[in-house]
């Protein structure tokens, strides 16, 4: 078996070009790097505990790549100047505070990286590194930049996040192969005017600034493919900021205080990404239609009323997201968004929905919480693709399937049979004490009812006892054992109206009336029994005068009682009560119905 040498071993240290001390815990650089002085081209030391660089390591002329990010160096001494074969540095994340002048002789430099120091300026001898091509400046303490930054004419990406900067030096300008400026999160109250010379540039972030406008120059920018402008006080965009940008991808104007969008948004043809949520816009220009390639479409937050039918046009369209907006419908043109996979359009006013929707088979999210929604379309069955149907705080019952609504002749998903809720109810808001109080307010009505707010008083009459029934038709039939055909009367309770039972068969007349208070053809049945002596008053006499005297008593003060009931004629177990019936038992009916006099 055969071993090969490693080249770190003595004798071969020569060979030694990389050296990768990243995350070693170190606190200060090793000595044995400097064994490699000669040879060594790449070292790095990241993520250590590192305070100080000695001056032994600059004796490495070899180095090309020397990266310390995220120690604790405080100083970068002047002797950087002896790596003049150095073409990265990135001493990002430490505690350095200046720039030495003497980095001017790393003159072959192409990327510096100093992010995260408390460096307050720069000197005016790093303008001489004239073959930088990116240098990275974020988090530091700049207040400006040197007035010859524009001598750094290579440069391609310049990123100045958060810092104190309120302008930018007019030497810029020169900054011909500038394609990246990252201006975000400073001072600026203007947009500087010197970026609308900067041909090159494809991405512009200027977001988390206090900018009031988009200048028009921002339209010479013909290569720009990404600008961010989000989080500023923007309240306009000037119509000709759009006109040249053909080639713009992605837009973000979120968070500001926009109430429209120029027509010349429709300039923006190669558009794939537009965010424009958290502003005031009231509406979307018909013009959208135009940005045929757009993907992505974001409008949460703010008053749009309604969706232009343009929308329809957008056939590649895969998200849009209009939430918590004034919308009132969505257009049925949006049906033709083929390529549309969610849309989100909850806590809006939604109360109806095209039957377009059918037509998107391709999306997977559908979201329409907290809306108005009385019923859905069933072509919404079509969506075989849809993965999430969110449809909380709108209708409070079941969808029961119709085949279809008389109103708009079409099928729907509703719940046509049970009573839908009143109001607009917000994300968060409980619909519980709302849903009681409806309940608590309903009542039976029946078809031709036009009763007030005082509605009809119910009147619960008195029902006899078991005890007093079965009492009483135990007399019945003592009496017919005595006299046979005789009849037996009972008293009214308190002097009231009594009733007559007689061995003899009973007449009733059901008769159709007319509910007293109702206007309309209101069905009430009124049932009237006639009640007819049978037996011979002189055979009731014989066997008991006492019963005769009373029963004439009683024939004296009636003669006819009135029972009004519903209808009865079909229900054999209704049971009808009297005012002479004790108040206390209601025997039930069959189905848990009880008819009683009205008194």
């Amino acid at each position: 078996m055969v071993f090969g040498r490693c080249p770190c071993f003595k004798g071969e240290s020569e060979d030694v070009q990389c050296l990768d001390y990243s995350h070693c815990t170190l606190d200060e650089v090793p000595n044995e790097i400097f064994s490699y002085e000669s040879t060594l081209q790449e070292l790095c030391l990241d993520a250590n505990q590192i305070g100080e660089l000695p001056r032994q390591l600059f004796y490495c002329h070899a180095l090309r790549r020397l990266t310390f990010q995220d120690n604790d160096v405080q100083h970068l001494p002047a002797a950087i100047s002896a790596l003049t074969l150095l073409i990265q540095l990135d001493l990002s994340r430490n505690n350095i505070s200046e720039m030495p002048e003497s980095i001017r002789a790393c003159k072959l430099l192409t990327s510096v990286d100093a992010s995260v120091n408390p460096i307050s300026k720069l000197p005016e001898s790093f303008t001489q590194l004239v073959n930088l091509e990116e240098l990275y400046l974020n988090d530091t303490l700049l207040e400006f930049l040197p007035a010859n930054l524009g001598w750094l004419a290579k440069l391609r990406i310049l990123e100045l996040r958060e810092n104190h900067l309120k302008t930018l030096p007019k030497s810029m300008a020169r900054l011909t192969q500038l394609v990246r400026l990252d201006v975000g999160q400073n001072d600026f109250v203007d947009m500087p005017e010197v970026i609308g010379s900067l041909a090159s540039l494809m991405e512009l972030w200027c977001d988390n600034n206090r900018l009031s406008y988009l200048p028009s120059f921002i339209g010479h920018l013909q290569a720009l493919r990404y600008l961010d402008a989000s989080s500023n006080r923007l309240s306009c965009i000037e119509d000709e900021a759009f006109r040249n940008l053909s080639q713009l991808a992605d837009l973000t104007i979120s968070s500001n205080r926009l109430t429209r969008l120029p027509d010349t948004l429709g300039k923006l043809t190669h558009l794939t990404t537009l965010r424009a949520d958290d502003n005031q816009l009231m509406g979307l220009p018909d013009s959208l239609g135009f940005c045929s390639q757009l993907e992505e479409l974001i409008v949460n937050g703010n008053h749009i009323e309604y969706l232009p039918a343009t929308i329809g046009c957008l056939r590649q369209l895969s998200l849009l997201m209009a939430d918590s907006n004034w919308l009132d419908e969505l257009p049925s043109e949006i049906g033709s968004c083929s390529a549309l996979k969610v849309l989100s359009a909850r806590d809006n006013r939604l109360v109806d929905l095209p039957e377009e929707l059918g037509h998107l088979t391709n999306l997977k999210v559908l979201s329409l919480s907290a809306n108005r929604l009385r019923f859905l379309p069933a072509s919404l069955t079509r969506l075989t693709s849809l993965d999430a149907l969110w449809l909380s705080e709108n209708q409070t019952k079941p969808l029961i399937l119709l085949q279809a609504d008389e109103a708009a002749g079409q099928r729907r998903l509703t719940c046509y049979l049970l009573p839908q809720e009143d109001g607009h109810y917000t994300t968060g808001e409980r619909q519980t004490p709302d849903m009681m109080d409806h309940e608590k307010e309903g009542r039976i009505q029946f078809l031709g009812d036009s009763l007030g707010k005082a509605g009809a008083k119910l009147v619960r009459s008195p029902t006899p006892y078991p005890k007093e029934l079965r009492a009483r038709h135990m007399r019945m039939l003592h009496s017919r054992q005595q006299g046979g055909g005789v009849t037996v009367s009972e008293g009214a309770r308190g002097g009231q109206i009594g009733e007559a039972v007689t061995t003899q068969p009973l007449r009733t007349t059901t008769t159709l009336l007319q509910p007293p208070g109702v206007e309309g053809s209101g069905p009430s049945l009124t049932s009237t029994g006639i009640f007819q002596q049978q037996a011979e008053a002189d055979s009731v006499a014989a066997t008991n005068p006492q019963r005769s005297l009373q029963q004439r008593q009683q024939q004296q003060q009636s003669q006819i009682l009135n029972l009004t009931t519903p209808n009865i004629t079909n229900n054999p177990s209704t049971h009808v009560t009297s005012a002479a019936d004790p108040p206390d038992v209601i025997p039930p009916s069959a189905n848990g119905m009880v008819l009683t006099d009205a008194v």
